[in-house]
């Protein structure tokens, strides 16, 4: 151990002291940095709370990964890279119950995502303050050249037990995700280099066509993408005998071999296939299609260049019930994705386009989650009312489903209803609005800011507004000055309470700006409100000369949450300088 080594692990603990773990004593830090192997120490709940250069080192991984981090959740595998439940953990279940154990063959990850296997000793230790904790040592090489893969514990065909292991990690690993491209990277992780040195994925088009999506291969323990190798295919001929035709045609798995001459069979795809084989230089490969519901979604193609032993007729069964079990989580994931695009293009179509209002200027943005919740209940409106003022409207319905993105609509044509025959202050039309909701929209609760654009005689711009549990409108002056309109303030939709609600006015200058948004644009978990609110004002302010549409989209670009699983509307309001 060099004096460098010894000086990581102190300062690792000295990190671990400063917050992100419990302090661990000096003499335990000595011991661990005395150690020529792998080492860390674990809380009474199973947190590191120190590790040792040669474990960061092992692992890929720096100090900052490990602290105040569940071990199990953060290293223990199975081969095929699944985290273990903690009932499968023996090493968990060792220092949960201070018992010394240890075992040989396991699985960690590193910091890359690559598996590497560890032989591993636990025992409970109690250091000079008392405290119970366990020691973890434990050995894993540190060349990439000596790490066996999964892959190197291959043999043909796969043994029954190893079989219904990877079957059933299949099944967990592909319907845990309804995102097509997340189940294909986990498909190729299943099967490279288990089973092979090459996987190739190539799938059924909406339209009919066929596309190669996936080709990679495994290299020093890594998987590798080669997107040279992907793109369209040519046409599938129906009278073709090349093995990835069949497939593709629905017909049972076969083995293929390298094609340097095509006499047989001239068609281009045969040729890309050709093209194929000769970049990777596979000389054993075994196709299966990949079978949905009710139609063919593809072709599963696994090939070996390094590993010597072909392909035999007894590896198609278990590369049949792969493929078998992959077809039916594509066709969850392609369903979910089509259902999700009809629901997001629904919303789209519900939401309104601005009116032109002389003396205005209007721009307007809505932009779904970037994950499950595609749909939801943001929206946007702006419409001229009969005595000639401008409705400005931002709410939002609570869900993120078909049921919130329909209420939404509801929603908003009945407040148009409203405010169009009732030419009555902000706050009676939303008190109105609530006491209808209920009866004759499906909205349970919902938050809305609406407001009332008039412009006086002398073309003075005033803002009447209520605000129904909303966040609060910005208003930037062109001078960039901007303030929250925080006031009136009342309950939000749907609570069954019939408490008053007030209005607050405000006027508009030339060359000012009114933004009114939905919450999606500076809730974050990892910070507060407040702070949302100010980094959307400092932002807003910064801009205020830019021009409405510009100004939107810069906000909204600054000031979303990078990680934000929530819509977002906005709605920019400009009273230009005459």
């Amino acid at each position: 151990m060099t004096h460098d080594d010894t000086q990581d692990t102190q300062t690792t603990q000295a990190t671990a002291g400063g917050g992100t773990a419990p302090a661990v004593p000096a003499s335990l830090i000595s011991l661990l940095a005395s150690f020529d192997t792998g080492a860390y120490v674990v809380d009474a709940k199973g947190a590191v709370v120190a590790v040792n250069a040669r474990a960061e080192k092992l692992l890929g991984r720096p100090a900052g990964d490990f602290l105040g981090r569940d071990a199990h959740e953060l290293l223990h595998r199975s081969r095929y890279g699944a985290t273990l439940p903690r009932a499968q953990c023996g090493m968990r279940q060792a220092y949960m119950a201070g018992r010394t154990v240890q075992s040989d063959e396991e699985w960690f990850e590193r910091g890359d995502g690559s598996l590497v296997p560890v032989s591993w000793l636990v025992t409970p230790c109690r250091t000079d303050d008392g405290a119970a904790r366990t020691l973890v040592l434990f050995h894993a090489p540190h060349d990439p050249e000596e790490i066996r893969t999964p892959g190197t514990r291959f043999s043909s065909p796969l043994p029954e037990l190893e079989r219904l292991a990877l079957l059933a990690e299949t099944t967990t690993q592909l319907t845990a995700t309804l995102d097509v491209g997340q189940a294909l990277r986990r498909l190729v992780r299943l099967v490279v280099p288990q089973l092979a040195d090459w996987a190739v994925v190539d799938l059924v088009t909406e339209r009919g066509g066929v596309h190669r999506s996936t080709v990679v291969h495994a290299e020093h323990g890594d998987l590798v993408r080669r997107e040279d190798l992907e793109g369209p295919l040519p046409p599938v001929p129906e009278d073709s005998l090349l093995p990835l035709a069949r497939a593709l045609r629905g017909v049972s798995p076969a083995l293929a071999g390298p094609f340097p001459h095509a006499a047989a069979d001239s068609s281009p795809l045969t040729a890309e296939q050709s093209r194929l084989f000769a970049e990777s230089g596979i000389h054993s490969a075994a196709v299966a299609p990949i079978r949905g519901v009710r139609e063919v979604l593809g072709a599963l193609t696994l090939g070996r260049a390094e590993q010597s032993e072909a392909f035999t007729a007894d590896d198609l069964p278990l590369l049949e019930d792969i493929c078998r079990r992959a077809g039916l989580a594509l066709d969850n994931a392609r369903l979910y994705e089509r259902q999700r695009t009809v629901a997001e293009t629904m919303q789209r179509h519900l939401l309104p386009q601005l009116p032109h209002v002389p003396g205005l200027e209007m721009s307007a943005r809505y932009l779904a989650a970037p994950d499950a919740s595609q749909v939801g209940g943001d929206w946007y409106d702006a419409f001229v009312l009969s005595d000639g003022a401008t409705a400005l409207a931002v709410g939002d319905v609570v869900g993120h489903d078909l049921d919130a993105a329909a209420g939404m609509a509801q929603m908003r044509n009945v407040l148009r209803a409203y405010a169009w025959a009732q030419e009555e202050p902000p706050s009676a039309i939303v008190a109105r609005l609530d006491r209808a909701a209920a009866r004759i929209t499906d909205v349970t609760m919902a938050t809305l800011l609406f407001a009332r654009m008039s412009r006086a005689e002398d073309g003075r711009w005033t803002l009447s507004w209520t605000n129904a549990g909303h966040p609060p409108p910005l208003l930037v002056t062109r001078d960039g000055e901007a303030r929250f309109l925080t006031g009136g303030h009342g309950l939000l939709l749907g609570t069954g309470l019939d408490r008053p609600r007030s209005d607050e006015e405000t006027d508009v200058p030339p060359g000012a700006t009114l933004l009114f948004y939905t919450d999606g644009l500076i809730e974050e978990p990892s910070r507060s409100l407040d702070e949302g609110l100010e980094l959307l004002r400092a932002h807003a302010a910064a801009l205020a000369e830019q021009p409405p549409a510009r100004f939107t989209d810069l906000v909204l670009e600054r000031t979303r949450p990078a990680g934000n699983d929530d819509d977002v509307a906005l709605l920019t309001v400009r009273v230009p300088v005459e």
